[in-house]
């Protein structure tokens, strides 16, 4: 599978957006696209997935490092792989675009916002690629896609101003029917607000497919192969609703290929499935409080919880297995009560960072002494019992509590930081079940 990086030259500059048109004309031009998204995002992938038709790899070096990020790449299934960049091109220490371009080897198409601008985009690229020797990474930037550009002498202007090693790739015009609403964590997932495909039909025919296609390369396979892993027969229930949207597709992958996933509904449905353990991922409990805390799901989960059934809950499901969530409005509802802590959503967001735990002892992820390398970002707190028990200290990021992460009742066990399967959390999570 041949691939390309849509790298930004910032944040803001159009990249989802540069990233659906360019699905969507790879596809117009007969190819099978496997959408993928560098960094540890949820959300532009739901976009990703709604116009590519599969479900988008998250490649993040911080969380799966350079193997990881390999074999999850080579899972993806198409002919060519469209990478969409996170933040600026070299933004981020932990996982920038540009390390997993180099970790790939693959070319970038650098998205330029071209709203004010014609001669100088060709100086911004070529800026770009110059900087690569002074951040010391091997990042070819072979391309450039005009974000925000207009037609005619704007577009032959920007064109024209390029060096013949850097391709003209096409425009996406300005057009409002592109814009995706954002909030708190960031985009609206896609569900809630798609981009319509007719306006994405018109951008993707202002770029160019062809060379596109012609820039895209194949990436070096993984030193290490896939482990091998043994199956079992547990069940294991996995929230998947409006207010628990933040799974990887990796994660699933890995619960399937070790054992069966039952999905349900927390929002809508009575009560807990047939399973031995439970999954709750993160998304928005915030927005869905009052129908959680009426849930008869949580109601059971309590009780099968007290009993010792194996919960993980991260971030959103952290907040829901807490006793109480106060909302931003300062509306307070009583959620599973299984942790002993407080949550209160705020403002402005309380963390934003790759982070590290290690295991203070055995727990449903790790043994004691392993790490765990993953993610957080939220925009709530939570206030823990005096007598709280936590499985992780804090070697970056900052977790729960007083560097503290992993907050743990019975066999339950909560975290503000997601995971990714390749840091070996979920396969412990199968084992310990």
């Amino acid at each position: 599978m041949r691939g390309v990086v849509l790298g930004g030259t910032a944040s803001g500059v159009g990249k989802t957006v540069a990233t659906l048109a360019t699905i969507t004309a790879l596809r117009n031009a007969g190819h099978t696209v496997q959408p993928a998204k560098a960094g540890p995002d949820f959300i532009d992938p739901s976009h990703h997935e709604r116009v590519a038709g599969r479900p988008s790899r998250t490649l993040d070096v911080w969380m799966q490092g350079e193997d990881g990020l390999r074999r999850n790449y080579h899972r993806g299934e198409g002919d060519i792989c469209v990478v969409e960049g996170v933040m600026g091109l070299y933004d981020g220490d932990a996982a920038s675009t540009a390390r997993v371009a180099e970790v790939l080897d693959l070319p970038v198409a650098l998205v330029v916002d071209a709203s004010a601008g014609m001669e100088s985009i060709a100086a911004t690229a070529l800026g770009f690629r110059e900087y690569a020797a002074h951040a010391g990474v091997d990042v070819d930037v072979a391309g450039v896609v005009a974000s925000r550009a207009h037609g005619g002498r704007h577009e032959r202007g920007i064109r024209d101003a390029l060096p013949g090693d850097i391709a003209y790739l096409g425009r996406v015009p300005p057009d409002p029917d592109l814009s995706i609403p954002d909030r708190h964590l960031g985009l609206h997932m896609s569900e809630e607000s798609p981009v319509p495909e007719s306006a994405l039909a018109a951008a993707a025919d202002h770029l160019d497919a062809d060379a596109l296609a012609a820039l895209a390369r194949e990436p070096p396979r993984p030193a290490e192969p896939e482990p091998t892993r043994v199956r079992t027969d547990a069940r294991i229930a996995v929230a998947r609703d409006a207010a628990f949207r933040f799974c990887y597709p990796a994660t699933l992958e890995r619960l399937r290929e070790r054992g069966s996933v039952v999905p349900f509904a927390p929002t809508t449905d009575d009560a807990l499935p047939d399973c031995d353990a439970v999954y709750l991922p993160g998304g928005y409990p915030e927005l869905h409080a009052p129908a959680l805390a009426d849930s008869g799901v949580l109601a059971d989960l309590a009780d099968r919880a007290a009993d010792g059934l194996p919960v993980l809950g991260e971030c959103g499901g952290l907040m829901a297995l807490a006793e109480s969530l106060t909302t931003a409005d300062g509306d307070t509802y009583d959620l599973a009560g299984v942790l002993p802590a407080h949550v209160t959503m705020h403002e402005r967001y309380q963390a934003l960072d790759h982070v590290e735990l290690r295991a203070r002892d055995d727990s449903l992820t790790a043994r004691a002494g392993g790490t765990l390398r993953g993610h957080e970002f939220h925009y709530s707190s939570a206030e823990v019992d005096d007598d709280a028990r936590f499985a992780f200290e804090v070697v970056r990021g900052d977790g729960i509590a007083d560097g503290l992460d992993g907050l743990r009742e019975h066999r339950t066990l909560g975290t503000y930081a997601h995971v990714h399967p390749e840091s070996g959390a979920f396969d412990a999570f199968v084992e310990a079940i």
